[in-house]
């Protein structure tokens, strides 16, 4: 008769998985994000991985989480047993013969600047499908699944970072409200659109520009800037625009520059792709053809 007497268990992946988010990423809310779970099933995963271990991972205080001396010992090979894993599924992934493109971009930019790159991309690369997840943030390329990363920041060295235009923003309206708007003067009598992701953006130009205004981040304010793009098509208000983001707005003549002034905000509309071990071949022609 077969022998099967019962092993020992050890913890559950989901739990070794929130314990190495957490303390890799500093707190139990950015482990969660990550992760796509709520933090306080972040926090229970690591009760039961403590549970199982019999010790304390974090320290818990009303000021947030930090690792025990235990957890800080722990996290150097949890930290390098999840990346082989890592690179093992991205491996497996990339044996496919079906060929999907994840592409991960801030809401703006896939709102605004992606869709007609993204359509030009489909005829170049007629055997690849595509799809597209709007973000607040830049996902990990060595964890997720994602191939390739838009968002703004500051331009990197090496060869996973590729700048695609600067960030430059100037104020632009509907062409009749503009009409009305001549000079710095009328400018602060006008109607402000405020995008609350970049909320610095007037009183950055304003400083710039050395424009008077007395509360510059006055006026309507919108979650999603193609709201607020929307928005000033239709005449609402003055948009404080990013030409990059805008710019089929503007060749489209439904905003125009007020002529006021343009200025850098320092940073640049960036092509992240992963490390070229866990890259598609496929990524480097797609990467060159948004460049042009």
């Amino acid at each position: 008769m077969t022998v099967r007497p019962p092993r020992p268990k050890g913890p559950p992946l989901t739990a070794m998985r929130a314990f190495e988010a957490a303390a890799r990423l500093g707190g139990f809310v950015a482990a969660a994000e990550e992760l796509n779970v709520t933090a306080g099933a972040v926090s229970q995963h690591i009760k039961a991985l403590e549970g199982w271990a019999g010790v304390a991972l974090f320290h818990r205080s009303a000021q947030g989480v930090a690792l025990t001396e235990a957890g800080r010992s722990l996290q150097p090979s949890f930290r390098s047993a999840f990346d082989a894993l890592a690179d093992a599924t991205h491996a497996l992934r990339n044996l496919s013969a079906q060929v999907e493109i994840h592409i991960a971009a801030l809401p703006s930019v896939a709102q605004l600047w992606l869709p007609p790159r993204l359509g030009r991309i489909r005829n170049q690369f007629p055997e690849l499908k595509f799809s597209v997840t709007a973000m607040e943030r830049p996902p990990s390329l060595r964890r997720d699944l994602f191939d390739l990363t838009l968002f703004f920041g500051q331009p990197g060295e090496g060869d996973t970072t590729i700048p695609l235009a600067d960030d430059m923003i100037t104020p632009v309206a509907a062409p009749t409200l503009a009409a009305s708007i001549r000079q710095a003067e009328d400018l602060a009598e006008a109607t402000r659109l405020q995008d609350r992701t970049w909320e610095q953006d007037w009183p950055n130009w304003c400083a710039a520009t050395q424009t008077p205004m007395d509360d510059p981040t006055k006026g309507p304010g919108y979650s999603l800037y193609s709201l607020a793009v929307e928005e000033a098509k239709s005449g609402a208000g003055v948009l404080m625009g990013h030409l990059c983001l805008i710019e089929t707005a503007l060749h489209s003549g439904a905003l125009v520059p007020l002529g006021l002034g343009t200025i850098p905000t320092g940073r640049a509309l960036i092509l992240t792709l992963p490390a070229a071990k866990s890259r598609r071949p496929v990524l480097e022609e797609i990467a060159d053809f948004l460049k042009t």
